[in-house]
């Protein structure tokens, strides 16, 4: 029996199976080539930022710090990046993909296109697209025209009656 005063359809069900596929599938074509979901997104900020500071990394991954220091620990013994001394201040470290690192990375999105293209395969290329605009607005927290909005505008409040069903 549906639950009165609310709306049929609801995507978080949805999003939420779409992810664990995703996520399941991401999982087992990283794997092979010696990644974890979180190496990649190291990975990739490194090479979109040509580079970065450890404290700066640990900021833009919203990282403790120490857990920073082990995934850079995985990557650098596996040698897809490389740590150097700043010259402008010796105690920090710059971080830098190494060419291994840039060809893993280029292997890794690689295989999670066609993993996109496995779970998605339902979409045509124009659907895929209007799913990926969407999704970018959500996530930004963006309503349909563009313009950024406030949690509590884009939620409406609850019918006064909505209590008693």
């Amino acid at each position: 029996m549906p639950v009165l005063n609310q709306p049929p359809r609801r995507s978080g069900a949805l999003l939420d199976q779409l992810s664990r596929r995703m996520r399941l599938h991401a999982e087992s074509v990283l794997a092979p080539l010696g990644l974890r979901p979180r190496h990649l997104v190291a990975l990739t900020v490194l090479r979109d930022q040509r580079g970065s500071t450890q404290q700066a990394l640990s900021t833009t991954l919203m990282m403790d710090r120490a857990n920073v220091v082990g995934l850079l620990n995985d990557l650098e013994a596996d040698g897809l990046i490389e740590r150097l001394r700043s010259p402008e201040d010796r105690r920090r470290h710059l971080v830098q993909l190494t060419n291994a690192g840039v060809q893993r990375l280029a292997a890794a999105e690689f295989a999670l296109a066609r993993v996109e293209d496995e779970v998605l395969c339902g979409l045509d290329t124009e659907q895929r697209d209007t799913l990926y605009e969407l999704l970018q607005l959500a996530a930004a927290g963006h309503g349909s025209d563009g313009t950024a909005s406030e949690h509590a505008a884009c939620v409406e409040e609850p019918p006064a009656d909505a209590g008693s069903c």
